[in-house]
């Protein structure tokens, strides 16, 4: 485990987003989690004088798929450098007419579809249940929907964003159950990212980058080709966005409660938690409560 790097704020990039702009005095940790290792080595560096650190999701060249991004390993380095609050990008195609390409979206709920990935630190001995019914930190989405609203980005505030398990993009008859079932947008990356950011108890919010109208629109259909073709104003909007989000987020005063999320959330027994092999794979987390 890496020891804390006094690095408070995060962000992790989608597809195409592999570093953040103007950042200075960088260095890249490697850092080993119990689960695993993150998806690449985290930036750490200042901007405008903010520390501040950058987990490319897919790995830098995008080498990994949606599903086999080792969420756990990156939310729990992201945890360990000391990280208290994310705003991850992703790339999402539109559900909707009025949500273009090249729109930002910042959702406030998140539809799970995914089939295969692990979505939690817990099990084996510890049993917790957070809750998740505000997805993400809505002090956050406040400051993003600000910077966004100030840079003149074309945006939605609020929308679900219905997650799935890819590879593939949806057949026509997924796309349209999703449009049917009032979702905003669709992606392969926000779960389980949203729900172990709540259990690692940090403040997380999504930015969805609009390169599509998924597969419902005819003649418009999802191709890598049309992802490309609008990547680059996204990615350069998401830049932006990075920049004018650090010094605001230096200044936020948490009032949320992300940060408590485990604190009602542990059912198992304190006799049978503090005696379990798995407590030091969670001691990140737990030893907040049952060290003290």
């Amino acid at each position: 485990m890496s020891e804390k790097e006094n690095v408070t704020i995060a962000f992790i990039g989608g597809s195409g987003l592999y570093e953040i702009d103007g950042i200075e005095n960088v260095s890249q940790k490697e850092i080993d989690t119990p689960f695993g290792k993150p998806s690449d080595k985290i930036t750490i560096g200042s901007v405008d004088g903010v520390k501040c650190a950058f987990l490319p999701r897919h790995g830098k060249g995008h080498v990994l798929l949606p599903s086999e991004i080792n969420q756990r390993a990156n939310m729990y380095a992201l945890k360990s450098l000391g990280v208290e609050q994310i705003v991850a990008f992703t790339a999402c195609g539109s559900l909707k007419e009025k949500i273009k390409p090249k729109d930002f979206v910042m959702p406030d709920q998140i539809y799970d579809r995914t089939k295969n990935r692990p979505n939690t630190f817990f099990g084996n001995g510890i049993a917790a249940h957070v809750g998740m019914a505000n997805p993400f930190c809505n002090e956050i989405r406040d400051i993003v929907h600000q910077s966004v609203y100030e840079l003149g980005i074309e945006h939605h505030f609020g929308g679900t964003y219905v997650c799935i398990e890819g590879p593939q993009f949806s057949t026509k008859a997924e796309s349209e159950v999703n449009r049917h079932q009032g979702f905003s947008v669709v992606g392969m990356t926000a779960v389980p990212e949203a729900k172990l950011a709540r259990e690692a108890e940090m403040c997380y919010a999504n930015v969805s980058l609009v390169t599509d109208f998924d597969v419902w629109k005819d003649g418009e259909e999802v191709t890598n080709d049309a992802v490309v073709a609008t990547m680059a104003a996204n990615i350069s909007n998401a830049k932006r966005t990075v920049r004018d989000l650090v010094v605001k987020l230096s200044k936020r005063e948490c009032k949320c409660s992300c940060r408590d999320a485990l604190k009602t959330a542990i059912m198992t027994a304190p006799e049978k938690l503090l005696i379990s092999p798995k407590y030091k794979d969670l001691a990140l987390f737990l030893d907040k409560y049952y060290n003290k």
